[in-house]
């Protein structure tokens, strides 16, 4: 899909997103069809998306919204000698969110979007959700974080050999245009001595929208822990848990999500 910058200002500092409208092109798509936006996971840009957006907003009858969080993609590199705090990915629901959606003229008071958001994505969907309950239609998550596992800290740190040590920089390297900003501002965070402690259980309550919540068996980022405590504190929740499906279930179970969210927006957006 081709992409576009937006400038922005968070917190003081200008920064650029690269976005991207989907279904502009679809004769059912109006001003008013509702918008699905677009989060990435951790080591995720709007190119890595590659497909999925489209197929799911085309399945679906939806607009669609897919940008790269700043450190990403083709937005605004983080500054090598930053170093992300434990709030990173409350800055980006809480700010960078809310200011993309103004600068590209989305009125979240008015027709609230939903959202689609992947592993860290998932996680800011959830408080975006949280913190803006009135601003938000619906929300799909997969393979989110409310919590850190232990478990989940193995496959990370495993990840930070791989990019010292395999091709997995080469490879990473095609979707970002700074790849080290990407990979060590992740990484890093996750690995911080602190980052154990970092936890959004006490802000699910207060979601209102309906949230189909989707975890694959294999995940070695998170057990289905992470999907279950959503569903006990937010009981609006649906739960999606497949079969032969690691951390990415748009990429390996692609027909399953998009019949699930599909299901899913229709269900809502009739009743």
């Amino acid at each position: 899909m081709s992409s576009s910058l937006v400038h922005l200002s968070v917190g003081g500092r200008p920064c650029d997103i690269e976005f991207a409208w989907i279904g502009t092109d679809d004769s059912r798509v109006t001003a008013h069809t509702p918008l699905l936006v677009f989060l990435h996971e951790g080591l995720g840009s709007l190119s890595m998306w590659k497909g999925f957006p489209q197929q799911l907003c085309f399945a679906a009858g939806v607009r669609g919204l897919v940008y790269s969080r700043p450190g990403y993609g083709r937005s605004t590199p983080r500054p090598h000698d930053e170093r992300w705090g434990l709030d990173f990915m409350h800055v980006q629901a809480r700010e960078v969110l809310p200011a993309l959606l103004a600068a590209l003229g989305v009125d979240s008071r008015a027709e609230p979007p939903w959202l689609f958001g992947h592993s860290d994505g998932g996680s800011i969907a959830l408080i975006h959700a949280a913190s803006f309950p009135e601003r938000v239609a619906g929300a799909i998550v997969m393979a989110p974080h409310i919590l850190v596992e232990e478990f989940g800290l193995v496959s990370i740190r495993e990840a930070r050999e791989a990019y010292r040590s395999t091709d997995l920089r080469d490879k990473l390297a095609r979707y970002h245009g700074d790849v080290d900003s990407a990979f060590w501002g992740w990484n890093d965070i996750w690995l911080d001595p602190r980052f154990p402690t970092w936890t959004i259980e006490s802000m699910l309550p207060a979601i209102r929208c309906p949230v189909l919540a989707i975890q694959g068996h294999d995940d070695p980022y998170g057990t289905m822990e992470q999907i279950e405590g959503i569903a006990r504190r937010a009981p609006q929740t649906e739960l999606l848990k497949l079969t032969t499906c690691g951390h990415s279930p748009h990429r390996d179970q692609p027909a399953a999500v998009i019949a699930a969210a599909k299901r899913f927006l229709s269900h809502a957006l009739t009743t």
